[in-house]
């Protein structure tokens, strides 16, 4: 009989170490080594093992008879895939995640989905399975809640409206062998699992949630949807940081991270993505939480645009680019006399240190004098912008709070701000103008760098004006 191993492994980063330690090299935590049992490197698993067979017979193509399949990284044209076989993509039924995943889901993906407690990714999960069933007519969902009874997900189910039509089955269970075991027997094309910290390997003498089996249980699924061909989803945990729980090779195991989030006080709920194999890492969808699940939000703008009717000094409207989706928000400023010997420098949305950083370009180039005021800055609608073609918007709303003189209401502002003081370009323009026209505004303020393409592209609209601006002390001249 083998001798059984054992190590010690850091339960807040997952650092192994051949002896227990009280301070963690890795993540300089105290008190955080285990004492776990090492798994055999032979021991896949007869679970995973019985799932890949069992797909053999029905997914050809898979596995060969004797091993794992191996092809011609350049096929004759015999055995050649189609574009559109290679391109192959689930749609979900839901727009907005669709746009987020790239065009709809990879059959044989595995995606990991965090977000905050009580945030909805259950409900997103259930909704994106009555889709599934509505777009495709032979596909079969499996969902395994390791936290919700099966009464409790078929009561959120009929408050959704969402229907199974005999081809969306339920589990209750947290050992993943015998979820394994039900997988054998369905044949899903798509299974949830929700969520990551509950599910328990019998192969690892540990508890659930811990590093070892939380990275278990990854590797384990990750080998599932790889070899089986099956859609897998896994929910994770946040953090009171807002990563997701767990060791970091967990993100890096799998082929998709979401981050489902949304602001306290706040209906409607933001889907980004933080990694993606198969599209874009900058994508984000939108929806709304209301009494009948989540609704998609068509007009994103919409809900980062106030409805004022006049003018308002220490606003200013920017247009921001996540992933290949235009956005417009609107920026605020406010500027007052500070009593402090350190004047305040609060930003929301904004990073605080950017917020600095156009003061003190404003402060050089404009001769304000921002040294002895508080300025609290915020994102309108909650929304987090890293966009640096917002500075020149953020600095008109920083100007205007100051001078206390209004920007016009139908104004829109876009440009990157040098220390030198120079506005530049910015990335895909067209996009950016193209939704400000569709809104309704009618005067776009560019740097004066932006390609003569765009600029004779839409300055011969006779319904959209377009102004150019070279430096950040030119903003005074524009309104004039």
């Amino acid at each position: 009989m083998a001798k059984v191993k054992t190590h010690y492994s850091c339960q807040s980063c997952g650092y192994n170490s051949h002896k227990w330690l009280g301070r963690c090299p890795g993540c300089e935590t105290w008190s955080s080594f285990v004492e776990e049992t090492e798994t055999p490197s032979n021991e896949e698993g007869s679970t995973v093992s019985d799932v890949r067979n069992a797909f053999r017979t029905t997914r050809e193509g898979v596995l060969a008879a004797s091993g794992v399949q191996w092809v011609d990284l350049q096929p004759d044209k015999k055995g050649a895939i189609s574009e559109s076989q290679e391109q192959k993509r689930l749609q979900t039924g839901i727009q907005e995640l669709d746009r987020v995943l790239g065009g709809g889901l990879i059959p044989d993906s595995f995606t990991l989905l965090g977000g905050d407690p009580g945030i909805g990714k259950s409900t997103l999960l259930l909704q994106m399975a009555g889709g599934l069933c509505r777009a495709h007519p032979d596909i079969k969902v499996f969902y395994v809640s390791g936290e919700e009874s099966i009464d409790q997900i078929r009561g959120r189910a009929q408050r959704l409206g969402v229907e199974g039509k005999g081809r969306v089955f339920l589990a209750a269970e947290t050992h993943l062998e015998k979820a394994f075991t039900s997988i054998k027997e369905l044949k899903p094309d798509v299974v949830i699992m929700d969520s990551l910290q509950t599910f328990s390997s019998g192969f690892v003498p540990s508890a659930p949630g811990s590093v070892t089996q939380v990275r278990e249980v990854a590797a384990r699924l990750m080998a599932l949807a790889k070899s089986a061909g099956i859609a897998v989803w896994l929910v994770g945990h946040v953090t009171k940081e807002g990563n997701i729980a767990g060791p970091k090779t967990i993100e890096h195991m799998v082929d998709t991270v979401l981050y489902f989030e949304g602001e306290s006080g706040q209906s409607y709920r933001l889907l980004r993505t933080v990694k993606n194999r198969f599209g874009s890492s900058r994508e984000l969808g939108v929806f709304e939480m209301d009494g009948e699940g989540l609704r998609e939000v068509t007009n994103p703008s919409s809900l980062f645009l106030s409805d004022r009717k006049s003018p308002v000094s220490g606003t200013a409207v920017a247009a921001t680019l996540e992933g290949s989706r235009p956005l417009l928000v609107e920026l605020q400023a406010l500027v007052t006399p500070s009593g402090l010997a350190m004047p305040r420098r609060t930003s929301v949305g904004l990073e605080a240190s950017r917020v600095s950083l156009l003061a003190a370009i404003l402060e050089k180039h404009m001769k304000l004098n921002l040294a002895a005021q508080d300025l609290f800055f915020n994102v309108s609608g909650g929304m987090r912008l890293a966009d640096p073609a917002c500075d020149l918007a953020a600095a008109a709303a920083i100007w205007s709070s100051f001078k206390e003189q209004a920007l016009p209401l139908h104004w829109m502002w876009m440009g990157e701000l040098g220390l030198t003081g120079e506005v530049r370009r910015v990335s895909q323009p067209d996009l950016r103008i193209e939704e400000a026209r569709r809104l309704g505004f009618k005067t776009i303020i560019l740097p004066q760098n932006t390609p003569s393409v765009i600029l004779e592209r839409f300055s011969n609209l006779a319904q959209l004006k377009i102004k150019c601006i070279s430096r950040i002390d030119e903003l005074s001249e524009l309104l004039i």
